[in-house]
Formats: C-alpha cells, structure tokens, sequence
C-alpha cells in the first residue's frame, strides 16, 4: 500500500504541480508581450491561457499533500524532521501561490484589459510612456490600455520564482530525506 500511496503523490506532484511551475514562469513575459502590444489577441489569449492553467492545476494540486501525508503515514515517518520542513515549505509555497501569484496574475490581466472599448479597427499608434504602451489609435475610434508597469510583471515573476524555488526545495527534501532512516 506504501508503494501505491508513493507513486500515486509522484505523479500527482509531477502533472499537478509542474504545469503550475512551467505557466506561472511564462505568464510574466507573455503579459509584457500583452502589454506591449494589447491589441494582440494571440497575447491577450496565451496570456489567459497560462493563467487559467495555474488556477486549474493549483487546485489539481491539493492532492498532492493529501497523498503525501497518506504515505508518511503508512511509512510512519510524520514527526521527522525532514517531513516536518517539507509540509512548512509546502504550506508556504501554497501561500505564495494563492495570495501573490494567482491574483497577481489575475491583476495584471485585469489591469492590461480594463480600459479596452469595443471599437474594431486596425492600430494605427502606440503612445510610449515609460516604456508602457498607454494608448493606441484606432480607425474610428481610440483603444485606451490601461498602463499597467512593467515593475508589476517583474514582481509577480519574483513571486513566480519565490513558488518555484519552494517546490524545488521540497523535491530536493523528498529525494534526499536528511535524518531519515530510509534516505539515501
């Protein structure tokens, strides 16, 4: 039983948690490339996709624990230390991901789309400021992007690689389970 609540949490951590790890580092450059260029539908639509992944493999994700804390159960290793540092990193990591990186993700969406109108046309010019495109031109009419700054893509890929660095860290635990009687 040991060994199926093992690979069960491995493939849970792999096909959960990696897609979470891979999205969230490709969403801070694909909204620079949205922002850059907001009447891009192929950046607006890459950039909800990678966001919809991380909201949808985050909570794919809880099995991850769940099935861990089954296998340290029946390895009877729960209070070692090891285990110990590797749920705190977890919870953390989950913590970085729910509170920073989803709604920062979400916010920078939300801010790139906010003033948008409905006007169709082709962009004509972009206004620079600070490097942010503020507004473009349209035929007809004026597509207004709200100018969301590059610091809040370059925070939420700190945050990105804050989430990334903790999995890292309980994957290395995992593998190598200092103190533990089982560990290499």
């Amino acid at each position: 039983m040991t060994k199926f609540l093992l690979a069960v949490h491995v493939i849970a951590a792999i096909v959960a948690v990696g897609p979470v790890t891979v999205a969230a580092s490709m969403f801070p450059p694909a909204a620079r490339k949205l922002l850059e260029a907001p009447e891009d539908a192929g950046a607006l639509a890459t950039s909800r996709l990678l966001h919809r992944v991380c909201q949808v493999y985050a909570v794919a994700g809880v099995v991850v624990p769940v099935f861990g804390f089954a296998t340290a159960s029946a390895m009877g290793v729960l209070g070692d230390t090891w285990l110990i540092v590797s749920i705190a990193l977890t919870a953390l990591a989950a913590v970085v991901l729910a509170a920073l990186v989803l709604p920062g993700q979400s916010a920078v969406l939300e801010g790139a789309l906010q003033d948008r109108t409905d006007q169709v046309g082709t962009a004509q010019e972009g206004v620079l400021h600070d490097g942010v495109l503020q507004e473009v031109g349209l035929q007809g009419g004026v597509l207004r992007v709200k100018a969301v700054d590059r610091a809040a893509t370059v925070r939420l890929a700190m945050f990105t690689g804050l989430f990334n660095l903790l999995w890292a860290t309980v994957t290395v635990l995992m593998i190598i389970r200092p103190g533990s009687t089982t560990g290499a």
